[in-house]
């Protein structure tokens, strides 16, 4: 297996749950980390603390960077900051995400539109320029966060599942482009986990029911951040394509 100790690795989406457990997961192995999410005290609150731990251990740092990923600068200011600090990046995880789930009915297509500019268009940013660095280094991992919602759809889901069946085709259209390149591709689909984006649901019944099943039958941050973890730590010539993952408690999707 490879050492994750030393490895780049860019997290957005870092300030809470899965990215922010990821991060420490991989802090505890050395990894070198840039966060990256809108809430600027929540980021510097995280990046002390896990520095504090690394630089104990490993003489290592961790630095972060407010982030908008529906904005191509702040992306590109995120990667380039990356590359200033440790001259190459080994892992982007494209964790940012949004799940406003609503009825079709309901026509808001407010929350319609941030689905799409954060769980597509927020990963394609990213791609977008950390490829050519990876590249150029013949070497590199990108990770995104989908769902099992990618999967199927159902009640108040279609927006949703329509963000996450398009980035399983992003990310195996770049798993077939990057043959031979070096670089490799994951999709981490979870069933229910227990996270902040239910608590974001605009409407009451659809946000009870989620938070509902995330609570009896959810993962917690940390086991979806373990199968982050699984896919990174895995030899050159392997790649982990895409992760579904539930609890054994969950029945339905």
């Amino acid at each position: 297996m490879n050492d994750i100790q030393n490895k780049v690795v860019v997290i957005t989406g870092a300030s809470s749950g899965i990215g922010k457990e990821t991060a420490t997961l991989l802090a505890a192995k050395g990894a070198k980390l840039v966060l990256a999410a809108r809430r600027t005290s929540a980021l510097a609150a995280l990046a002390t603390a896990l520095a504090t731990a690394l630089t104990a251990q490993y003489d290592t740092e961790v630095i972060y960077q407010q982030t908008d990923v529906t904005q191509l600068a702040d992306m590109q200011a995120l990667i380039e900051l990356t590359i200033a600090k440790f001259g190459r990046i080994d892992v982007l995880f494209n964790n940012a995400g949004l799940m406003p789930v609503s009825m079709l009915r309901d026509g808001k297509v407010d929350e319609w539109e941030a689905m799409i500019d954060i769980n597509i268009k927020g990963a394609l940013y990213g791609i977008k320029y950390a490829l050519p660095l990876m590249e150029q280094q013949k070497s590199g991992h990108i990770i995104t966060t989908d769902s099992v919602a990618g999967h199927f759809t159902g009640e108040g889901l279609s927006v949703y599942s329509a963000t996450k069946y398009a980035m399983r085709a992003v990310m195996e259209g770049l798993r077939v482009e990057e043959v031979g390149m070096g670089i490799k591709s994951t999709l981490i689909s979870p069933g229910h986990a227990q996270t902040e984006l239910a608590s974001r649901i605009s409407d009451p019944q659809l946000r009870a029911a989620v938070l509902k099943s995330e609570t009896e039958t959810g993962l917690t941050a940390t086991d979806v951040a373990n199968a982050v973890m699984n896919a990174i730590d895995t030899p050159d010539n392997v790649g982990i394509n895409e992760v579904i993952l539930r609890s054994i408690d969950q029945r339905d999707y």
